[in-house]
Parts: C-alpha cells; structure tokens; sequence
C-alpha cells in the first residue's frame, strides 16, 4: 500500500538517461578532436553530441527495450500460400535503425574525417541497442568490395551512403537509401570460405549469374541485397545478389529459418537458399576472397568498436551506480576496493576506445603507410578487443549486485551481446591466423605497427619493455601458430599503451602500463597494484548527466 513504511524506496541511484553519450565519454571526445580535421571539428562535435544526447533519452532507451523483448519473426507465405519471405520487426528496431542510418552510420566512404566521425557515432550508437549495428556496419562496409567494379560502386554507393531509411522491399532504384546484408559462411566450412558450395552458372549477358547453393549465416536478411561468395567456373567469386529485380519481381531468396541467439535478439541472422538466385559478379572470377575482404576489414574494426561500445556503456552503468548506492557507511565509489575494480574496468574500456578511434583514423589517412598499419591492427585490435568485452560487461553487473541480474538493469542485455564481436568475423583463432598472415605476406605491415608503437619510446619504462617482449616473440618463428594468441595479445596491448602514454592523462596511462604491461596484475578486475591515482580514474570515467 501506498505509505507503507516498508514500500519507502531509499539507497537506489536515478536512472542513467537524459544525458549525452558522446561528451559523457571524456576518452572519446579526445579522440575525435585528435583526429578530426580542424575545419570540420565543430561540425563533427555537434553532430556526435546530437547523436548522443538522443542515445542518452529516455524515448530510445524504452525503444531498445521493446526492440531486444521483441524480437524479429519470419514469414515464408502469405496467406494464400505465395512465397514471400519476409521477416518482421517490431516497430521500435524501425525506428533504432531509421536514427542510426539518418546520423550517417553507412556514410563515411566520401566525407571529411567520415571514417573518425562515423566510428565514434558507432560507438555511441551500440550502447543503445546492438541489433541495430549489423545492418548498419554492412551497409557501411560493402564499399570498398564494390569498388572492384566502378559501375556497381556508381550504381549503389550513394544509396548505401543516403542518411533516408526506407524499409520497403521494393527494387532499390526506386528507393531514397538501401542497406546491404552479408553471406559467406556454409555449413561444412564456417570461416574456411574456400570449402563453399554454392555453385554460379553464368548467363549470357556477361557478369550475369544464377547461384544454387545455401548460406548458414546470412546477416540482416531484410536488406536491399547482400555481398556473397560461390563457386564459379574460375573459382570462388564475389557476387550481388538483389533482394528485389528491378523489374519488381522478387529474386529467389529463400529464407529457411532465423536463429534463435543468445544475445543481439533485435536483429535477425537468417538460413537462407538460393535456388537459380539472379545475382552480378563483383570484380573477376576467382577472386572473391580479395574482393569482399575489404568489406570484412571494416566490418572487422566495427566488432572492435561495437565491443568498444558495449564496455563503455557497462562502465557508465557501473560507474553510475556505485556514485549514488551507499553501502558500510559511504557511497560505495570511494570504498577502496570498489574503486580499484571501477577503476580497473575504466582502463579496460578507453583502452578499446583509443585504439579503436586510431584505427578509423588510419582508413582516413589512407596513405601507404596507413593501409599498412591497418593490415596488421585491425585482427589484432579485432582480436583483444572482442575478447575483453565479456568480462568487463560480467564485471561491471557484478558492481550492481543483484541489480544488474535483473533485466530491467539493462546489463543482462549487455552480458548477452558481448561475446558477439568476438565470434562475429571470424573468430579469435582466425583473427590469429590473419596476424600471422600478415606478418609473412605483408612486411610493411609491420614496420608500420612498430613506427605507431615507437612514437612513445622512452616515455614509459615498462612501454619499452614490453616492446622488447614482443620483439623476442617475433624472432623466435618456430611453432608460431600455437603461440599466436600470445603474439597477438601483446602487439595489441603494446598499441594501447602506446596509444595512452602519448594522449592519456598520466594516472590512466601509469595504472595501464603497471598493470597490463609491467605485470602488476591479477587474474581478475580489480587487483590494480597500490600507489595508483585510482580516483582520478574513476572520475574520468563517470558519465556526467
């Protein structure tokens, strides 16, 4: 009853909204200003915060919600039996996605510093709701695999580019935007794409093909069309596949079922056949692996930046929660041990958002050197990253109690999408392997990591020897694939502190180097070594609202 003496609510933090995501988020602020071209910086920071006061409101937080409890269902007929294969969404994820792609999320190809400014709004975008990221990082990333082909890229750049969502299947000529799905995986070959079946008999009219075949993970399959491997008479190929001809009628794409996942529910991943499925070849035949990997390489650095994401957001909450929630006689922020762990998770995630920023920085320099950087980087960032999502999202409910184990906490949905990233794109071992890859094929690859890595020399005793380390790894080759999760884990935290020396306050970048490269460390959050200005840590990292 009303007035009951034990129905008296106390102790209990406000609810984190109505504040502004971007410039809550002191670490990627400074980013995006180190970065941005100084003629466009006022430009950018106004619509990043414009895009973070709304990821901040209450409206889209209840939107999310609606978004991730609903999740999307399939449609194979209509009522009179026709083939449809439609899947519906509820309409709040409309919305999510309509907001996403109207803040420029699949721009960044063409406009000044688009690629820093895009990720930082992805970064922002994903602690609102993930499911809507898949759709827009693939319709961001199929540009540089349609740049094979200068008229596909002429034909459906600018669509992919538009900020207007039109969520009709209709032919995307007729259309303001589109988005773009992806299906490489089968189910004998999962990441080894070269095991593909799917077969592509040519047509008359050449770079005309129709495909036969399956794909056992087809990303967002209410997109417009979808990038594609199979296997043509030269070979594993690249292919566009429209969802609708443009005659109107619809391509044969036939939707099997939608998997029921364990996190990232708003968004559909589908099973889905071809069965003399119209689809265009996208740069030649038999090159279909160096055709779409660009796409993968940017889809790539959006896992590090969605994980990136996903860890701010778990900090913010926890950060937040632990400022207002007083418990033995104090708020429990300033109880030494909760500092150590708010603080040691506030490392984890700028950290992430520094070298995830660097690296979208990197696709705007787009010199030599840059790609070079990038080839090397991003499976390791892609790598470590993903990899430190879960257990800063695990830890971050734990500083709830048993409040962030409840749905209505919204941390139960972040521990539910945060092993995605790492799975997402290949897996930690391919990410691994393509590291090694890059270090035999691509030379410069390296020298352009350890030029990034060498601008902090002398600034950091222990920098500089974990340096040395990493060094004594890359000279000894013998049985390098079994150590290459070790190899891959030091290059990218070798980057991070690089990264934090030169542009982190000093209490961030002395906790980092004494903990994760000088080896003052435990096997769990909140085991910083003493003699740190933990505070000023947490501070940094607590969303002002």
């Amino acid at each position: 009853m009303a007035g009951t003496p034990t129905h008296t609510v106390t102790n209990q933090p406000p609810p984190l909204v109505g504040y502004d995501v971007f410039t809550a988020d002191r670490a990627l602020v400074e980013a995006v200003d180190r970065y941005t071209g100084a003629d466009v910086l006022d430009e950018v920071r106004a619509e990043l915060s414009a895009l973070g006061r709304a990821a901040g409101s209450a409206q889209l937080h209840e939107w999310a919600v609606q978004a991730d409890e609903n999740p999307p269902r399939l449609h194979t007929h209509d009522r009179y039996g026709h083939r449809v294969d439609e899947v519906e969404f509820h309409p709040a994820w409309h919305r999510l996605l309509g907001k996403g792609v109207s803040a420029g999320l699949t721009g960044a190809w063409s406009r000044p510093s688009g690629h820093v400014r895009r990720a930082a709004g992805f970064l922002v975008w994903t602690q609102v709701e993930a499911g809507t990221c898949c759709p827009l990082s693939m319709t961001h990333a199929a540009v540089p695999a349609l740049r094979a082909d200068p008229g596909l890229a002429a034909e459906w750049e600018p669509r992919l580019a538009s900020t207007v969502y039109d969520r009709e299947l209709r032919p995307a000529g007729q259309k303001p935007g589109a988005l773009f799905g992806m299906g490489m995986t089968e189910k004998q070959g999962g990441s080894d794409v070269r095991a593909n079946t799917t077969r592509a008999l040519p047509l008359a009219e050449p770079g005309r093909y129709l495909l036969t075949g399956h794909k056992w993970f087809c990303s967002a399959p209410m997109s417009d069309a979808f990038l594609v491997l199979a296997q043509a008479p030269g070979g594993l190929t690249c292919f566009l596949v429209p969802r609708v001809l443009p005659d109107g009628s619809r391509n044969v794409f036939l939707v099997q079922r939608l998997k029921d996942k364990l996190g990232n529910r708003s968004n559909a991943s589908a099973e889905v056949e071809f069965d003399g499925t119209w689809a265009r070849r996208v740069g030649e035949e038999g090159r279909g692996v160096r055709t779409i990997i660009g796409m993968v390489a940017a889809t790539r650095l959006d896992c590090a930046l969605g994980s990136a994401g996903l860890m701010r957001q778990a900090v913010a909450q926890a950060v937040h929660h632990c400022t207002h929630r007083e418990a033995f006689g104090g708020k429990l922020a300033d109880k030494p041990l909760m500092r150590n762990v708010l603080a040691d998770l506030a490392l984890e995630s700028e950290a992430a958002t520094a070298l995830a920023l660097r690296l979208a920085a990197a696709w705007d320099d787009d010199g030599e050197e840059a790609r070079a950087f990038l080839r090397l980087a991003v499976p390791a960032a892609k790598y470590w990253i993903t990899k430190r999502c879960a257990p800063v999202a695990v830890e971050a409910a734990e500083c709830l109690g048993g409040n962030g184990y409840v749905e209505e906490s919204g941390l139960p949905r972040l521990v539910r999408e945060s092993p995605l990233n790492s799975i997402w794109e290949g897996a930690g071992n391919v990410q691994a392997l393509d590291v090694l890859r890059a270090l035999q094929r691509a030379p410069g690859a390296l020298d352009a990591c350890l030029a990034e890595i060498g601008r902090a020399h002398g600034a950091d005793h222990r920098l500089d020897r974990a340096v040395k380390d990493l060094f004594t790894e890359l000279a000894d080759l013998d049985g390098i694939e079994g150590r290459a999760r070790r190899l891959v884990e030091r290059l990218a935290l070798v980057l991070q502190g690089s990264l934090l020396v030169r542009h982190a306050p000093s209490e961030v970048a002395d906790a980092f180097c004494a903990s994760r490269l000088g080896g003052d460390h435990g096997a769990s959050f909140g085991t910083l070594p003493a003699g740190l200005d933990l505070e000023s840590v947490v501070d940094r990292a607590r969303p002002e609202f």
